[in-house]
């Protein structure tokens, strides 16, 4: 669903998690991502290189980097969204049993 913007799966879940009032630093991207800080910068540098994230020096601690989305990625995850949406919504149409259950057992199996 995602393929008409140009974003994979991964992509999208990165872009929404920068979509915060204040920019987080890499490590609690990282984090909230189930991921390395190496596969975070590579996964970065495509959508900073489309010019949808902006990856910039913590002043108040020159080692971090804070990364936030830039107006284009706002407006491209805007769009991305009700796409998300759509194909969210017909997966769990699809799952032999209720969504909440397979996250319940997903969360106990975690």
């Amino acid at each position: 669903m995602l393929r008409p913007l140009e974003l994979t799966n991964g992509q999208f879940s990165l872009l929404m998690s920068l979509n915060r009032p204040m920019p987080p630093d890499m490590g609690d991207v990282a984090n909230l991502l189930a991921m390395d800080r190496t596969t975070l910068t590579a996964a970065l540098k495509p959508l900073k290189r489309r010019g949808l994230v902006k990856i910039a020096v913590d002043k108040e601690d020159k080692r971090s980097r804070l990364l936030s989305l830039t107006p284009a990625g706002r407006t491209l995850l805007a769009d991305a969204v009700p796409l998300w949406k759509k194909a969210h919504a017909e997966f769990e149409r699809r799952l032999p049993r209720s969504a909440d259950a397979l996250r319940s057992d997903l969360v106990a199996l975690s």
